[in-house]
């Protein structure tokens, strides 16, 4: 069984306000980057702050379960750990950030397909620059139940480069998050261009 993480536990201290339940076009960005990563796993779990609210709605809504995670000040770590703790009866997890609402459904099915079929590392490409969703297999799950610090499962990948499958792709989403309000006027296939140079906004 591979389960999604999606990992929704910040406080948006860059863009200045909840910026995953803002609108894009009607739909949260959070929204956005759950259904993308539900359609690649056979469970989906999110890990939010335990007073995010309504957040934690709408993502219910999205059909994942919903983690609270009391140590999210420790940074993008202490979510993954304990989202991998709490789920340890998967065979792989499918990480997704819920603050990358460009990526495609496709992208994520692709790395979690390698996943089942025994990778274990897998991350998408674009220009040769690693993206995300990134997969990873039941055998890392002490590591990655034991991750801190804000750099989230970096320092893991970097340790296993050998063993990552890459996928290239074409789709830009999997370099961009949301990082400014003007941000989430790029809904169409304008993004494409905003991230073809492989840049992070």
């Amino acid at each position: 069984m591979i389960t999604g993480l999606l990992l929704a536990a910040g406080r948006s201290r860059r863009y200045g306000s909840p910026k995953l339940v803002e609108s894009m076009d009607g739909v949260a960005p959070a929204v956005r980057s759950a259904h993308a990563l539900r359609a690649a796993v056979d469970r989906a779990v999110a890990i939010i702050r335990p007073d995010d609210l309504a957040l934690a709605s709408q993502l219910r809504g999205a059909g994942f379960e919903i983690i609270c995670c009391p140590d999210a000040h420790g940074g993008q770590g202490a979510s993954l750990a304990l989202g991998v703790r709490m789920t340890g009866g998967s065979t792989g997890w499918l990480v997704a950030s819920a603050d990358m609402p460009y990526i495609k459904p496709e992208t994520a099915q692709a790395v979690a397909a390698q996943l089942r079929l025994g990778a274990i590392i897998v991350a998408p490409y674009f220009h040769g620059r690693r993206g995300h969703p990134v997969g990873f297999a039941r055998a890392l799950g002490p590591q990655l139940g034991a991750i801190t610090g804000d750099t989230g499962a970096l320092a893991l990948i970097k340790a296993h480069r050998h063993l990552v499958v890459k996928i290239p792709c074409s789709d830009s989403g999997i370099l961009g998050d949301i990082d400014a309000p003007e941000d989430l006027l790029h809904v169409t296939a304008n993004r494409d261009s905003r991230f073809a140079d492989g840049a992070r906004h």
